[in-house]
């Protein structure tokens, strides 16, 4: 009988090349990696390790036997998600994580909801980024994640992810209370040529949305700040030392040497709630879902009356 949590380990180590990968992805340590998988050598009879230089490669009996854990792994989570939702109840770990923003802007007042709704289902949170949010969640390291993309710039959706939409989040340009366009009722990115940029740094994802965004309407960006946080674009904004896109999601206090104007035309990312299609049903999930979506509302609603 081939133990589960020796699968797992193998599978690790198949999808993410090395056993301290594993090991950070399973939350163990890289000998407890290595023991699970020396078990399993003895169980299967099979070398499924070897070393390689200074590390150790995968034999081809271990590729064989992960692609089968793969498949074991997913039909154990369509069953638990099946049993949780035979007995309808919203219970157990529920994992997710969040792009910052959405951590802060969305992620407190859910979990707050579930909480009082249902006191036996533990969420953790993490902040990621998106692109290692839909990888996580893609290799069943996390049950859901909120990610980001805007709409003139979608990413991909993975194979074998579901989503729900939350939101629609509008963005506006902020410049400087001394700018010549700070009273306009909107700007189109054209008129802003020339000016310093404030953005997140090369590799993100509102980065690069920012650069092919503006380059899209004939602008070139000069980047002269990189910060990731929303809060300390606006400062530097404030200080006068560049213009900056920021969502409404993305802002809390702004300040008082800051103007945000509406651009033309009307530049939005998209927000969405993702899982596995294989744990659909869990009850804990769609309970997720739910309290995103009413976050999300109320934020929305906020927005309306500002």
């Amino acid at each position: 009988m081939l133990d589960l949590n020796r699968l797992k380990a193998l599978h690790a180590v198949h999808v993410y090349g090395s056993v301290g990968a594993a090991a950070d992805a399973l939350s163990v340590t890289p000998s407890a990696v290595s023991q699970q998988i020396a078990k399993l050598e003895r169980e299967t009879g099979a070398r499924l390790m070897e070393r390689n230089g200074r590390g150790v490669r995968l034999t081809d009996a271990a590729g064989l036997l992960a692609e089968h854990a793969e498949r074991i792994l997913a039909l154990v989570e369509t069953a638990e998600a099946d049993f949780e939702a035979l007995r309808g109840e919203v219970v157990g770990r529920l994992n997710v994580a969040a792009f910052p923003t959405a951590a802060r802007g969305l992620m407190p007042a859910a979990i707050v909801e579930l909480k009082q709704r249902h006191p036996d289902l533990w969420v953790q949170l993490n902040e990621r980024e998106p692109d290692r949010v839909m990888r996580e969640v893609s290799r069943g390291e996390l049950d859901l994640g909120i990610v980001q993309d805007w709409l003139n710039r979608p990413i991909a959706m993975p194979e074998g992810l579901s989503k729900a939409i939350l939101l629609d989040d509008i963005a506006d340009v902020a410049v400087p209370v001394s700018h010549p366009l700070a009273g306009a009722r909107e700007i189109e990115l054209r008129d802003l040529c020339g000016e310093q940029w404030i953005s997140s740094a090369p590799g993100t994802v509102c980065h690069d949305w920012l650069v092919f965004t503006l380059r899209s309407a004939s602008v070139e960006p000069v980047i002269a700040c990189m910060a990731d946080e929303y809060p300390t674009q606006l400062a530097l904004v404030a200080a006068g030392l560049g213009c900056a896109i920021v969502p409404r999601l993305g802002r809390d206090c702004v300040p008082d040497g800051v103007r945000l104007v509406p651009l033309r035309p009307r530049q939005s990312r998209r927000i969405y709630a993702v899982w596995r299609a294989d744990a659909a049903r869990r009850p804990a999930i769609r309970a997720m879902v739910d309290a995103l979506t009413e976050a999300s509302r109320t934020q929305e609603n906020s927005w309306a009356v500002a």
